[in-house]
């Protein structure tokens, strides 16, 4: 765990998990100790039932023993509760707090919500097609948010010179994104089509946070090859 003074923090999540990455993401960003504990989704524990339980899903962050969920409401309760520990997750000045909190928002709505549906069987392949276009639209906007987003300004992160949350928001997927294009066969962050995100993914996925946090490649692209289809809601129970 990465040092700190986060000694009552622990986290519920599964290795797996895109949502939980991002909250590892933030607490290694931080510099926040933290506890880890495993959760079985295809058995959701007592702990999980009890701490989320309108979703039950993951994860969920303990902080002296009070549950929080969602994973970008974490990040946010993250930067709040801990202002003047390690990397600044928000932009300072609040007219740039809300344009990330808009970038955050389009994420979840255009990006996340139409690739959770690539993994659902119930799905047809005609809805899985307009998933995928939808997908292709949102990453465009994305790479014109990393020139003229307002943290931004043309910098290396959608933070600026350092990483924020929309970075948090997007970098949490960035390992199933690419398991994504081997198993969709189609290029999400193309460096020949989306130049920006290209090298921004690159940076990211440099970052010594993203090392800790992200699951490893190989693993998750097994995982995801067994989940594809009627068998992966465990995908779906995170958040």
């Amino acid at each position: 765990m990465a040092g700190g003074g986060g000694d009552e923090l622990k986290l519920l999540s599964t290795w797996f998990s895109p949502f939980g990455s991002r909250v590892k993401l933030a607490l290694h960003l931080k510099g926040l100790r933290y506890e880890y504990v495993e959760e079985d989704l295809t058995n959701r524990s007592r702990l999980l039932l009890a701490s989320n339980p309108v979703h039950k899903k993951v994860p969920v962050l303990f902080h002296g023993g009070k549950a929080l969920c969602e994973s970008m409401v974490i990040v946010d309760y993250i930067e709040e509760a801990f202002p003047d520990a390690g990397t600044p997750l928000l932009p300072a000045y609040p007219y740039e707090r809300a344009v990330a909190r808009f970038w955050v928002a389009f994420i979840e709505n255009k990006f996340v919500a139409p690739w959770s549906q690539l993994f659902e069987g119930a799905k047809s392949r005609s809805e899985k097609a307009e998933g995928l276009k939808q997908i292709l639209a949102a990453r465009m906007a994305m790479e014109g948010a990393l020139e003229e987003c307002a943290a931004s300004k043309g910098k290396p992160f959608f933070g600026g010179d350092g990483v924020g949350c929309v970075d948090i928001a997007l970098g949490g997927l960035l390992v199933w994104v690419r398991a994504s294009e081997v198993l969709f066969g189609v290029k999400f962050f193309d460096a020949a089509t989306t130049p920006r995100l290209s090298a921004w993914a690159e940076r990211f996925a440099a970052l010594d946070a993203a090392k800790a946090a992200l699951p490893d490649f190989g693993r998750v692209l097994e995982y995801a090859k067994r989940v594809r289809g009627p068998a992966a809601g465990a995908v779906a129970a995170s958040n």
